[in-house]
Formats: structure tokens, sequence, C-alpha cells
């Protein structure tokens, strides 16, 4: 009589990668192992075993991002590299260099053994496309618009607390388009490495808006920072809008959502209606 063994799949970290431990389950037969054993033979092919070599790139890019947005811009640093120079050149620098560390980042990404975390599904991409509107609506309602509470918070100029805007709805409108961008981007990349990046975006967006906060209340004083957080919660919320030209606001984000659409399939290689044809 033939004894049951059971068989289970499952992967494993190790020192050097990510691994998979085969034992068996009671219906697994023969050829269905052998067949198991033969994907693991081309482990780089399917991403179930990978060494830390074929994330170097992946790595790199990662660490190059987070020092390239930590060193710069820590004031002694950022002052000398001014004082050499100009505070223009500087702004232009850092942001095209920043630009060129994210591209390669998002390349990087791409390159990275594929090891997957969570299975696609059509509904994710849907999901991504609803969040990207928001994004882009949300964006359209923030350029341009003074925010005491976000991104040079003790300039108070030209803000009216009583006309805030999206401000009323949210202190930081550009750091939570960026964690819905990152959201959006997560749900139908469900490999490990772009799960780490988008995973890592969405996580320093939601950071961000905590260090923004605790910056912004000891420069302009905790109770002056209470006292005008008050008066834009309390002020009606159609009077916080009354200036902001709404209905331009939400077609101009409608318009910006459709040509990051036109673009993508050109710039990242993958078009987001892909699921929907």
């Amino acid at each position: 009589m033939q004894q049951n063994v059971r068989f289970q799949r499952f992967l494993y970290c190790s020192p050097v990668g990510l691994n998979v431990l085969v034992p068996t389950t009671a219906e697994t037969d023969f050829a269905e192992n052998i067949y198991f054993f033969a994907v693991l033979g081309k482990a780089n092919r399917f991403g179930i075993e990978t060494h830390m070599s074929e994330w170097s790139e992946f790595t790199s890019a990662l660490l190059a991002f987070f020092v390239l947005h930590s060193v710069p811009v820590r004031p002694a640093v950022k002052s000398r590299i001014v004082s050499l120079t100009s505070g223009r050149f500087f702004t232009f620098a850092y942001s095209c260099v920043s630009l060129l560390a994210l591209g390669w980042l998002i390349v990087a990404s791409s390159r990275a053994p594929y090891v997957e975390i969570w299975p696609p599904a059509p509904w994710q991409h849907v999901a991504a496309l609803v969040l990207m509107l928001c994004v882009c609506v949300i964006i359209a309602f923030a350029l341009g618009r003074p925010n005491p509470f976000s991104f040079g918070g003790s300039s108070e100029t030209g803000f009216d607390p009583s006309r805030a805007g999206i401000v009323h709805l949210h202190r930081h409108p550009l750091l939570l388009a960026f964690f819905l961008w990152a959201s959006a981007h997560l749900l139908p990349n469900g490999d490990l490495a772009h799960v780490i990046l988008f995973g890592l975006f969405a996580g320093f967006s939601l950071l961000g808006m905590k260090l923004i906060n605790r910056r912004t209340r000891r420069q302009i004083g905790s109770k002056q920072y209470e006292a005008l957080l008050m008066s834009v919660q309390q002020a009606p919320l159609l009077r916080s809008f009354a200036l902001d030209h709404p209905l331009i606001r939400t077609l101009t984000g409608f318009d910006l959502f459709i040509v990051l659409v036109l673009l993508h399939p050109l710039v990242i290689g993958v078009s987001p209606l892909a699921v929907l044809y």
C-alpha cells in the first residue's frame, strides 16, 4: 500500500536570495513533481530562485535615489552647494538629477527578477485607473494654491483660511496625490521589486506628511499653527472652493489624466488601458 506524504511549496529568504523548499502533498504524483523541479531548474525565468547579484542594479538605484533625497537637501549640505553656485542652479540641477534617478529606479525595477507576491487581476488595473484620475484632479486643485501647511510651511502669503480650497480637505494635497499614485501602481504590480518600489513611495509620502507637520508647527509656533488649522476647518466647504474655479480645475485634472494615459505606453511601454481591450 502506497504511503501518502504531504508536500508543501513555499518561499524562504536566505543570504543568497529567494529559494524554494519542496516537500510534497498526498495528491501530487510523480509527473507533477518532475515538472515542478524542472521549473526550479529555470528559476531565473520564473523568479522562483534568485541571487543577490541579480538584484544589484535595483538595489543600487534604490540606494542612490534615497541618498539623493536625503543628503543634498540637508541644510548644511544645501547651503554649502548654494554658496558655491546659486539657489536657482541648485533647484534646477537637483530637479534634473532627481528625475534621472527616478527614471533609473523605475527601469531597474522592471529589470529585477520577477518574484510574484500576488497574481495580477483585471480589477487591479481598473482600480489603478480610478485612483490615477483622482490623483490628476487633486494635482489640478493643488497647483498654484498657497498652502502654509506643506512645502514651505511658514509662508502664508496669499493664503485665506476661509478660502483654502483643497487645503480645507487635506493639508498635504500633493503628498496625498503621491501616495495615491504609488498605491495605484502597487495594485497591478504584485512582483517583489515593484512592491518594494511603490510600497516605499507610499510609506514615505505618509511619513513626509508627519515630518512636514512637525516642521511647520515648530517654524510658526504651535498656537499659531492650531489657530490657522482651526480657521481652515471651520470655514464652509463651498466658500472654501468659491474662488478656485472648480469646474476649470476639474477639467484640467481630466485633461492631465488623458495625457498621462496616452503617454504611458510611449514612455513606460505598457498601456494602462490594455486590460479593457
